[in-house]
């Protein structure tokens, strides 16, 4: 069974920061694309940062240049660095594998104006 568990939620006040992990195990780590992804109550869900097997990366406009995604093969984690947050980061954040219907049971960020 594939296993993603997120870690690094909370409550956080605005302009702080806040590091997201996430966990996976099940599968050949090394080989898989990763994404984070957040949804807000009552809003669809979207993809945050996104990173390939050989690392390249791609965001969310909205978070570009406050936001980085990365990994640690040898640890089989990925984590997301949220810096310069904002009220409106506030969300469930998820990890997914690649575009599979792995994901992750997510973590709360909460962000104070």
């Amino acid at each position: 069974q594939v296993q993603l568990v997120e870690s690094g939620g909370g409550l956080v006040q605005a302009g702080g920061s806040l590091r997201l992990s996430c966990a996976a195990s099940g599968s050949i780590f090394s080989i898989n694309t990763f994404g984070w992804y957040r949804q807000a109550p009552g809003k669809q869900r979207e993809l945050v940062a996104g990173i390939s097997s050989g690392g390249s990366t791609n965001y969310l406009d909205s978070v570009k240049g406050r936001f980085t995604i990365s990994r640690d093969n040898a640890k089989n984690t990925v984590y997301l660095q949220m810096n310069s947050l904002k009220p409106e980061d506030t969300a469930v954040y998820y990890c997914r594998r690649g575009r599979s219907d792995y994901w992750g049971q997510g973590t709360q960020v909460t962000v104070s104006s």
